[in-house]
């Protein structure tokens, strides 16, 4: 057998050449797209369910949030390890499968029964939701925002919340490598309308319509917030800066800035 493979060779010395150019052909263009990587990921599959829920502290959140959603992922095919931690207005819930599992079928499994677990949570108390696809090299980076040595009096914490939602947070985003960032932390901003009984009363309008306006413009459908006083707006801060000229006559004082601790 050795000797015919000599023999072939030897009488067909062009074949063999370019047979042999073409694999080494190949295996440089492989090496070229070999990942290489000095902390190779090999953590295991797995789903993170993120809740934020600005107004509990770290028992109640261990209590309608982390138990609730626990329970609700127990029974699901594969699970090799689940842990969680609980904040202060935050809940973080990891659910680790088995090698064999394929990662979209657990993720899909696990928005099942997000899904039905939500009617245990109180809906003031947050809103759950997958984490992106990510693994467990991905997950531990964290940071906190600081204002800088002797601008402590300029920025509050309303102030870092602001930038980190708007400025920080933004810019990260559009980081190659980065899926998502939660924000917990801070003082959140807030707009207080105070409203005067006898002339809504008079203009009959219930405390219930505004309301029901001011629910509707965290939705971004463009219709009537009231049909006894018609306007579209798409954002909260949109709505309160529209609703003020037609609604002065009912409220006394402008939407002022409050804040709340998250």
């Amino acid at each position: 057998m050795l000797n015919s493979i000599i023999r072939f060779s030897v009488r067909n010395k062009l074949f063999i050449g370019l047979f042999t150019a073409a694999l080494v052909i190949t295996g440089i263009i492989n090496l070229s797209k070999l990942p290489i990587d000095a902390l190779p990921d090999i953590t295991s599959n797995q789903v993170q369910i993120i809740t934020v829920s600005p107004t509990l502290a770290t028992p109640e959140v261990e209590r309608l949030i982390t138990f609730p959603l626990e329970q609700a992922n127990a029974n699901i095919p594969g699970i090799k390890e689940m842990r969680s931690i609980s904040r202060f207005g935050l809940s973080v819930i990891t659910i680790v499968f088995d090698d064999e599992t394929d990662i979209y079928w657990a993720r899909q499994q696990v928005s099942e029964r997000l899904t039905e677990a939500k009617s245990q949570i109180p809906s003031s108390a947050g809103d759950p939701g997958l984490a992106p696809v990510t693994t467990g090299i991905g997950e531990v980076y964290q940071y906190v925002l600081r204002p800088a040595k002797g601008y402590e009096g300029k920025y509050d914490l309303t102030e870092l919340r602001s930038v980190q939602d708007w400025i920080v947070r933004r810019q990260l985003l559009g980081t190659p490598g980065v899926a998502d960032i939660s924000s917990f932390g801070g003082y959140l901003k807030q707009y207080e309308i105070a409203i005067q009984p006898d002339r809504l009363k008079s203009m009959n309008i219930t405390v219930a319509d505004i309301f029901n306006a001011l629910e509707k413009t965290t939705r971004t459908q463009e219709e009537p917030i009231l049909k006894k006083v018609p306007m579209r707006f798409l954002s909260v801060q949109k709505a309160l800066l529209q609703l003020l000229p037609t609604w002065k006559k009912y409220l006394y004082g402008i939407p002022q800035k409050a804040s709340r601790f998250i």
